[in-house]
């Protein structure tokens, strides 16, 4: 859904329930920038994709789907660029926030690579282990600084 707000901040999100539980845009658009929140592996109806097993404390037991999750949080972050007219190609930054460093980097670089299309991607990225995402059973969750020149 598309709003422009009082300031002419234009916001977008993907109509999952958390938007409005937790209160944010997915993206924000002022100006020539367009500030993509962190994005996950879900469809479109909310559900995570290739959820990772959590034992009964909610602790990550295997990373192994670390590669679709992945896939799955840039594609998300490709349909919402779509929706201001911008691709992958536009981003200049992107910060990949995971729980597994190990898993992530056995493959971040052909999933990157695949995800802008090239064996450079044309964007500054920092990669980042963390002991937790918003859901239990997320890996990665990927957020973006997209610039289009208008």
């Amino acid at each position: 859904m598309t709003t422009v707000n009082a300031t002419g901040k234009r916001l977008e999100s993907l109509g999952m329930p958390w938007e409005r539980t937790f209160g944010y845009a997915q993206a924000v658009q002022v100006r020539d920038v367009i500030y993509v929140s962190g994005q996950l592996s879900h469809d479109d109806e909310g559900n995570i994709v290739a959820a990772a097993p959590v034992d009964m404390d909610g602790r990550i037991t295997d990373s192994a789907n670390m590669e679709t999750q992945m896939r799955t949080a840039y594609a998300n972050a490709a349909k919402l660029l779509a929706k201001f007219g911008a691709s992958l190609d536009d981003v200049v930054d992107e910060v990949i926030y995971v729980t597994d460093m190990d898993a992530a980097f056995a493959v971040a670089g052909q999933v990157r690579k695949a995800a802008y299309g090239t064996d450079e991607p044309a964007c500054a990225s920092t990669i980042a282990a963390i002991t937790r995402l918003a859901f239990p059973q997320q890996l990665v969750e990927i957020s973006f600084t997209a610039v289009v020149n208008r």
